[in-house]
């Protein structure tokens, strides 16, 4: 990203400083290292705040009345509501987690504004039709991972973690397949058009050549409508806080999505090609932590 454009963002941080919540997150064990370290996730449970937003070079925790823009790297700086109060000092990055200086709520805190505190507003019920589609299934096993589960396996799994959650949400769910079974493209969009779903979810895990690759990724249709664009952002949001590079939401014109008449967004969560992405992606604990973070990111599109 160009300089130029970086410096813009942050800016448009700074600027939405008062700006209410994102919405729930999922936080990262609190682990104190022997080098005097704490996630940034504990950083922002410590102070009282959330992360509202982060990249590889920066974070941003907030709450009604407060923004901390902490920059991620050597001899980075940290601000508070705009103003500029001293250098991180200690920065590790370890799995996807980034580790500051222990000493660093300390400073922070005495700058924290007191004057506005109110009771954080209850989220409206999330109602509605959601249609997931978890990715190939029956004799096409999608994409073969390094370590050899099958692209099908993973996506049904996860599928099933997020119904659940939606399910307990109060959100009606409707699977575009039950089981090991291949649904044509055409039919599992159908089923959206049939059910006048508010939403339909297609789970796929990637693969690429190169073995480095790695990350998630949600897409759009390139002709794709308001709704599914903001729902693609609202997952995208909700799944960076799982310890995945994220790769944005981009456009392409894959069949469920172009033949998609309802709001529809297809998440590619991770590289089966890539060791460290095929390990999480089949381990159970972390996909309990990425079918949260998928549902988080819906549940605040339908709200």
């Amino acid at each position: 990203m160009k300089t130029r454009t970086k410096i813009t963002i942050v800016a448009a941080i700074l600027a939405l400083a008062a700006v209410g919540c994102q919405g729930p997150q999922t936080t990262t064990p609190a682990v104190v290292t022997r080098d005097h370290t704490i996630s940034v996730e504990e950083l922002a449970r410590q102070l009282g705040l959330r992360i509202d937003d982060r990249d590889e070079t920066f974070v941003v925790l907030r709450d009604a009345a407060n923004t901390v823009l902490i920059f991620t790297h050597s001899d980075g700086r940290f601000f508070v509501n705009g103003t500029p109060i001293g250098t991180v000092g200690t920065v590790r990055k370890v799995s996807g987690t980034v580790y500051v200086s222990e000493s660093l709520a300390a400073q922070i805190k005495p700058h924290l504004g007191t004057s506005v505190t109110p009771a954080r507003p209850q989220p409206r019920p999330a109602r509605g039709i959601v249609v997931i589609d978890p990715g190939h299934g029956g004799h096409d096993p999608g994409a073969i991972a390094v370590t050899g589960i099958h692209e099908k396996i993973v996506n049904y799994d996860v599928a099933q973690k997020v119904a659940a959650i939606l399910r307990r949400r109060g959100i009606e769910v409707v699977l575009t397949r039950q089981g090991d079974v291949f649904p044509e493209l055409e039919a599992r969009a159908e089923i959206a058009a049939r059910r006048n779903a508010d939403l339909f979810v297609s789970l796929h895990a990637d693969s690429a050549p190169n073995p480095s690759a790695q990350g998630f990724t949600v897409y759009v249709a390139k002709t794709a409508s308001a709704d599914s664009q903001r729902a693609a952002r609202d997952i995208a949001r909700a799944m960076a806080t799982t310890g995945l590079e994220s790769r944005g939401v981009r456009q392409e014109n894959y069949r469920v999505l172009v033949t998609n008449r309802r709001p529809a967004v297809l998440v590619e969560m991770g590289y089966l090609s890539n060791r460290q992405d095929a390990l999480r992606l089949q381990d159970s604990a972390f996909q309990d932590k990425l079918a949260a973070a998928i549902a988080a990111g819906i549940i605040d599109y339908l709200q």
